[in-house]
């Protein structure tokens, strides 16, 4: 087996990213969850990497001047760990393009849309809106640019005539819950990198979309 990827996860809600990420945690898997930040104490997924033996912290938001106060604290955190990985899961804050540069190159996001669709939130609404006919989410490694880093990973379904806003939202976590244990893995493995011309996949350049599964 490869040496262990350690990874620090960032979260900010329920973390139910963070638990599928933990649930595929096995023998034959490199990555090691080294530890879970929220920027907010009430955040469930502490108690679920609580449970999982995964030391957590709180760096709270409104207790920094600024943004880049706010990033330098937690970028002091996230260090202790030595990362390879440093994974947002539901974590809802901009991020400083100092924050972003530092961890270049391995710093994955999850977003809720079939990227470059969609970028920001509300992103059901707007794909019923627009009338789009598929569906899904993205995984992507994070640059300066709001959403629009390379994508690595995305899961596509069909929308179908019934599907509601709650419909969406539901089919999206679930594949969620799918494709971001995958990259990461890939990640951890070697199989996934970011070049200078993008996301890479076993050494092959992957297309703006990325690497896509249907299900």
């Amino acid at each position: 087996m490869s040496a262990p990827c350690n990874v620090v996860v960032l979260i900010s809600g329920s973390g139910s990213n963070l638990q599928a990420l933990i649930d595929s945690l096995g023998e034959d898997n490199p990555t090691c969850i080294r530890a879970v930040i929220s920027n907010r104490a009430e955040a469930f997924g502490l108690q679920r990497a609580g449970a999982a033996g995964i030391p957590t912290h709180v760096v709270q938001h409104k207790d920094f001047s600024d943004r880049e106060a706010f990033d330098a604290a937690l970028k002091t955190i996230i260090d202790e760990y030595s990362p390879h990985l440093v994974l947002l899961a539901g974590f809802m804050r901009i991020l400083t393009p100092g924050f972003v540069r530092h961890y270049q190159g391995r710093l994955l996001n999850i977003h809720p849309s079939l990227l470059p669709k969609h970028k920001g939130l509300d992103t059901h609404r707007r794909a019923l809106d627009a009338g789009d006919s598929e569906h899904g989410c993205s995984v992507h490694f994070v640059t300066e640019e709001l959403d629009g880093g390379p994508v690595a990973l995305q899961a596509v379904f069909t929308i179908g005539n019934e599907n509601s806003i709650d419909a969406l939202t539901s089919r999206v976590h679930a594949a969620e819950h799918v494709i971001y244990p995958l990259a990461v893995r890939w990640f951890a493995e070697g199989r996934l990198r970011l070049a200078s011309e993008g996301a890479m996949l076993d050494g092959v350049l992957l297309p703006v979309t990325g690497h896509l599964i249907r299900i």
